[in-house]
């Protein structure tokens, strides 16, 4: 593509040395330029792309996209911030191939990956072709493998390719995870979108968007940019409901669901158990049932959630809660791995995720056993969390663990240190720390009974822990069913 053709979606920039040359990739990474690309300078936390555009050029990159005139003898495309511009550049490479899909995000603090894979299970049960984006990769059917993600939401010329590929085979739907990271970078600049889903909005990302109100106007971009004849499904019994609706513009369909609000689809006599959860939904003045295999409160908010993404999609409503009754599990969200005791591994990573998960897993808890809580925070993340999770853990859980998470460059003992101010008695008999997750894990053996209900929060699906100087391998269902043993 010729460089003066790449810049058709950019809103302003200035030239300098311009030459139409013929660029034939993108790269913002000076050690992955190719021959032929244009390289995107990009300002991060540590390190200046500015600074290695010089390698670039001697690597083969042919044109420079910066936000400063360089000494450098190629053309430069110069813009006030390259990260949030490269969006544009992006989407004109690859020709915009999100306005060739029927492109539906889903954005909240928790449930985004539960509610895509059930969004892309509805598509595929109305014999329709759907991929999907977020946390655990991206794979192009439900029954295909995970490609790998550095992101929940991937950066634009790996989002904009991922697309490309899609469309070119032929797949029309996608239905991807929208983080607010996202969102205020820009990353889905030029994605077209036909659909928004809106599971909550809870704490989360404090240390990147400082406030509540900043956390959600990010989230509310996705609302804001729907055009007209999409629709928007949004949770009416969030405390951040009506904000969402009032960004959605007009012409744009909204389809609320609750449990407690008088929402378009209602979930009522709702009952759980070892095998999931049986509900009653109200909606178009239907009463139908529905049995999941999924399990807690949360479970019902996301199969609504993906309900309504259906009904917006005018997928019959019998298809729909087919796809979501036979939706087994999604990884390392509440995935149980052995039974005896009942061991169950979630991504739960913030207040309100940790409360969810307890609360689905004291339901599951027989009266004369213990609910048992692993849990670790994260370094370099959101501080203020870490005691609201320790007060969550104490209060719904009969035994507690501290442990490690992802403490990054952080002092483990430090970030345990933080979490046990937020627990009222340190009773030795019932509150436990053990910095190590791995001696933790196996520390559960001796504080449990067969009848006992564990859950080991805070990273799922993840199969690494990120360490001050080092990523380890390190997956919590893997060690769980080296301890317990995994019964069938």
């Amino acid at each position: 593509m010729i460089l003066s053709n790449l810049l058709k979606l950019v809103p302003e920039y200035k030239t300098e040395n311009f030459t139409d040359v013929d660029i034939t990739g993108i790269s913002y990474n000076s050690l992955t330029v190719k021959e032929g690309d244009i390289f995107i300078c990009i300002r991060g936390e540590a390190k200046d792309g500015h600074e290695y555009a010089k390698m670039a050029v001697e690597k083969g990159a042919k044109a420079l996209f910066c936000e400063e005139k360089l000494d450098i003898n190629v053309p430069q495309i110069i813009v006030n911030d390259t990260k949030r511009t490269m969006a544009y550049i992006a989407a004109a490479f690859y020709s915009e191939p999100s306005k060739k899909l029927n492109l539906i995000g889903v954005t909240g603090t928790n449930g985004k990956t539960t509610v895509t894979h059930l969004i892309q299970k509805i598509i595929e049960a109305d014999n329709k072709k759907c991929a999907l984006i977020g946390t655990l990769g991206y794979k192009l059917s439900a029954s295909d493998d995970y490609k790998e993600a550095k992101h929940t939401t991937p950066q634009p010329p790996e989002l904009q390719h991922d697309f490309k590929i899609m469309a070119d085979k032929g797949i029309n739907n996608v239905v991807m995870e929208v983080s607010s990271h996202s969102l205020e970078q820009n990353r889905v600049g030029c994605c077209d979108f036909d659909g928004a889903v809106f599971t909550n909005l809870t704490q989360d990302h404090l240390d990147y968007h400082i406030t509540m109100n900043n956390y959600f106007k990010a989230k509310a971009i996705l609302f804001e940019n729907l055009k007209t004849g999409s629709f928007a499904v949004i949770n009416k019994d969030d405390d951040y409901a009506q904000k969402f609706i009032d960004s959605v513009p007009k012409d744009v369909k909204i389809i609320t669901y609750g449990v407690k609000s008088d929402a378009d689809v209602k979930a009522e006599d709702i009952d759980f158990s070892i095998h999931g959860a049986k509900l009653r939904l109200k909606f178009n003045n239907n009463i139908v049932n529905m049995n999941l295999h999924l399990n807690g409160m949360f479970s019902v908010y996301n199969a609504l959630a993906a309900f309504c993404a259906g009904l917006a999609m005018n997928i019959d409503y019998k298809t729909v809660i087919y796809a979501l009754e036979n939706t087994k599990s999604v990884a390392g969200r509440f995935e149980i791995v052995s039974k005896e005791p009942l061991v169950i591994v979630d991504y739960a990573h913030t207040p309100d995720g940790l409360e969810n998960v307890l609360k689905a897993a004291r339901e599951l808890t027989p009266i004369d056993s213990d609910l048992i809580c692993l849990f670790g925070c994260g370094g370099d993340r959101d501080t203020t969390k870490r005691p609201k999770m320790g007060k969550i853990a104490d209060e719904l859980s009969d035994k507690v663990v501290v442990t490690s998470d992802n403490p990054r460059s952080e002092d483990p003992q430090l970030i345990i240190s933080d979490i046990m101010t937020g627990i009222k008695t340190v009773d030795t008999k019932r509150i436990f720390v053990e910095p190590d997750r791995r001696s933790a894990i196996k520390f559960l053996k001796t504080i449990s009974g067969p009848k006992d209900v564990i859950v080991i929060a805070g990273k799922g699906h993840e199969d690494y822990q990120i360490l001050k100087n080092e990523t380890i391998h390190f997956d919590d269902r893997e060690e769980a069913k080296k301890v317990f043993l995994l019964h069938s």
